[in-house]
């Protein structure tokens, strides 16, 4: 039979598979984080430390964790140790994936009779033959353009130069077996200790079902359905539905047929229902499902929350979207300026008056209050 599930059970779900209910620093490590399977992504000023504080980790992370460019060619986070799992799980599952996650980088290569895996296995191999110390990305894109071939390279406009495709650069980095330094910017990149891997010896069709990304996307954001995860992952519809998992089942929320992994039916109905207020960061895992209509049904405030460029950060409410947040820096203070989308209770404006507090102090800086915009 159909499984029914309301939007708020929904929300109440994620809410709480993600962890964004959890007390601030209970986690056991800085690895003591679901999400970690999937990927947290490390976009904006905050970045997944945030992300990584609002589901109760220590802020010092030791060297338990590492940075490495994966989906959607974003840099993302992920517990140290399964790095040569996750080299598995973000590679493409064909090669008409690997064609369109490169994106422009393909036509010439295409042109020239060089198939996708096999161009991004010999910029990896490059990769790796350059960095044997730290290296800068800019000094690594030079290097590469005087080693590759026409195919792998074109001229850009803004810089007035010819160099590497951007997309095959990020994308064949981890299977080099290199990951990003933090707090590093421009970005370096450095040798993996110990990294063994040989690039795209797998498909993502070979992962483990624990950092299996379409798994992990249905997992994490609810029910859904091919297209959010083929946008989520970057990846052709077709070959998200070609492994789609066998243990779905099918779902509607309110209404609507949706899929969701049958060990996560009973947590969808009954997940409890939480009132902690959360300030997400832009780029919170939270927001960065492509079913958005379930988490925000305001097309106004859809488009408001995600603009092409800028983008806020969005109060939360147990799950429920209720309005957006912006920092205002001068000099050492931080203000945080508001913009609610209804009328929030005393409770929850003194809720938001401390998350905003701790923000400062996650930051380092001082506190200098909230206000309302307009």
């Amino acid at each position: 039979m159909t499984a029914e599930v309301s939007r708020v059970q929904v929300l109440a779900y994620r809410w709480h598979v993600q962890q964004l209910d959890r007390m601030p620093g209970i986690a056991t490590d800085a690895a003591d984080c679901d999400l970690l399977d999937l990927g947290i992504q490390n976009t904006g000023p905050d970045g997944a430390a945030l992300a990584l504080h609002l589901r109760g980790t220590p802020a010092d992370t030791g060297d338990a964790l590492a940075l490495a460019w994966t989906l959607r060619g974003a840099p993302h986070c992920y517990r140290r140790a399964d790095l040569p799992k996750v080299a598995v799980a973000t590679a493409p599952l064909s090669e008409a994936d690997a064609a369109k996650r490169i994106f422009d980088a393909n036509r010439p290569l295409k042109a020239a009779g060089i198939p996708t895996f096999d161009a991004l296995r010999a910029v990896a191999h490059e990769m790796r033959d350059i960095v044997h110390e730290p290296t800068v990305k800019g000094d690594m894109s030079s290097q590469l353009t005087a080693r590759m071939p026409e195919p792998y390279l074109r001229f850009c406009r803004p810089c007035n130069a010819t160099h590497m495709y951007e997309m095959p650069f990020r994308l064949a980095a981890l299977q080099a077996g290199l990951e990003l330094r933090p707090h590093t910017s421009p970005p370096v990149l450095e040798r993996i200790p110990g990294w063994r891997g040989a690039a795209y010896a797998h498909t993502g069709t070979d992962a483990e079902p624990r950092f299996d990304v379409i798994r992990g996307y249905l997992h994490f954001f609810g029910p859904s359905d091919p297209k959010a995860v083929a946008a989520y992952v970057d990846a052709p519809v077709r070959d998200v539905k070609a492994n789609w998992p066998g243990d779905v089942v099918e779902v509607t929320v309110d209404g609507v047929s949706r899929s969701a992994l049958a060990d996560d039916v009973d947590a969808l109905r009954t997940s409890p229902p939480d009132r902690s207020v959360q300030l997400l960061g832009p780029y919170d895992p939270y927001l960065q499902l492509k079913d958005r209509e379930i988490l925000v049904p305001d097309a106004a405030n859809r488009k408001s929350l995600w603009p092409t460029l800028g983008r806020p950060g969005a109060i939360a409410v147990g799950g429920d979207l209720v309005g957006e947040w912006r920092p205002r820096t001068s000099g050492r203070t931080l203000t945080v300026e508001t913009a609610p989308w209804r009328v929030l209770s005393k409770a929850e404006r003194a809720d938001v008056e401390k998350r905003a507090a701790a923000l400062a102090e996650f930051r380092g800086v001082a506190f200098g209050g909230v206000t309302v915009a307009g």
